[in-house]
């Protein structure tokens, strides 16, 4: 099985498929017809795909004919063949296209990978394949600073360390460092046997948020090892809008009623689902993406 990783423009998915003979990742054609035309009409971004083929064949630009086909889930929920282009296809398509998106989109497209969470986000993806999900602690503090410390090691120096400063968003100030310690200690020896415990146990982790950055990115693969081990499920993160969950979260730091409504409807047993746990990931981080400016 091929693995399909989803970025995010604009709120709109572009999706990608790693191909492992030539090891690159090919993107969606039709994704990014519709987050340039700002459309998410399939039928309407697949004719104007043909137009803008068309076009480009007869102005004889090999874009117009580069591009090879991969299967991708079509609204109709079946596997069906699809357009794809490599990383320069992408970008020439942007340049020749008619949109005021263009220059933005190759901007976000060329520098998306290279940041941080672009990193980090690669090597979340691998953590399927590794061998590391099946030694990380479930449920104890060490575990979650095992994952911040593969997640973010040689990005942040402070990869997989308990913050020793105090930290706010938004107006809300997060467990004060001085007591730290002991409120992760607290948090440790909460029960974890239902999925009721296990998000509250989750929920403090979040008003702890023990490290400088990187908490909600590594909390939330903390929550679905202690979902697989105790209730054999996770979260199918897909079904979890952003806004919904930032909302949820927000609230949390007051009542987990939310968040338990949230994520309850989005327990599925696909726990060694390969493209459950790649989605998951891609809405992780998109989690915390900044909105970008219209």
């Amino acid at each position: 099985m091929h693995k399909i990783s989803i970025r995010f423009f604009d709120d709109s998915e572009v999706r990608a498929v790693w191909d492992d003979t030539n090891s690159k990742w090919w993107f969606s054609v039709l994704d990014i017809v519709g987050v340039l035309r700002g459309e998410d009409d399939y039928e309407k971004n697949r004719n104007y795909w043909k137009y803008i083929k068309a076009k480009l064949k007869r102005e004889n630009n090999q874009l117009g004919s580069c591009t090879t086909q991969f299967r991708f889930t079509a609204p109709d929920g079946k596997k069906r063949l699809a357009n794809v282009l490599d990383y320069d296809g992408v970008k020439e398509l942007a340049k020749n296209f008619p949109s005021k998106q263009a220059n933005r989109f190759i901007e976000w497209f060329t520098y998306s990978d290279e940041t941080i969470d672009g990193k980090s986000k690669t090597k979340a993806y691998a953590l399927f394949d590794s061998s590391l999900l099946d030694t990380i602690e479930v449920g104890t503090v060490k575990g979650l600073q095992q994952i911040h410390g593969y997640l973010f090691g040689g990005l942040y120096d402070f990869a997989g360390r308990i913050r020793t400063l105090n930290i706010a968003k938004g107006g809300f100030r997060f467990a004060p460092a001085q007591f730290l310690a002991g409120t992760l200690q607290h948090i440790e020896a909460m029960p974890e046997s239902g999925f009721e415990e296990i998000v509250e146990k989750y929920a403090e982790m979040n008003v702890a948020h023990p490290f400088m950055e990187g908490n909600g990115r590594s909390t939330r693969v903390w929550l679905d090892l202690m979902l697989k081990k105790n209730l054999k499920l996770c979260v199918d993160w897909s079904r979890v809008g952003k806004k919904e969950y930032l909302a949820a979260m927000e609230q949390s730091t007051r009542s987990d009623a939310g968040i338990k409504t949230l994520l309850k409807p989005a327990l599925t047993d696909k726990i060694n689902d390969r493209e459950v746990f790649m989605k998951g990931v891609d809405y992780s981080y998109y989690y915390e993406q900044e909105d970008n400016e219209q």
